[in-house]
């Protein structure tokens, strides 16, 4: 299985919905831990790496390269 690509910027969804109904996080931090940011309250909590890549279900939305 190969890894999932993700970067700063990027649009996800998890498998689970957020409590407000949104289920798109935008990831705003990358390292040991990653920051992802509600799209619908822009709550963000911050989460260890193999925690969220078992929780990333797809991309929905690529950075832009001048991001």
């Amino acid at each position: 299985m190969e890894p999932k690509q993700y970067g700063i910027g990027d649009v996800v969804e998890m498998k689970k919905p957020h409590p407000c109904g949104t289920n798109a996080w935008k990831v705003i931090r990358l390292g040991a831990d990653i920051r992802i940011k509600c799209t619908g309250c822009q709550h963000s909590v911050m989460i260890p790496r193999r925690d969220f890549e078992k929780k990333m279900k797809k991309m929905l939305e690529r950075a832009e390269a001048g991001e």
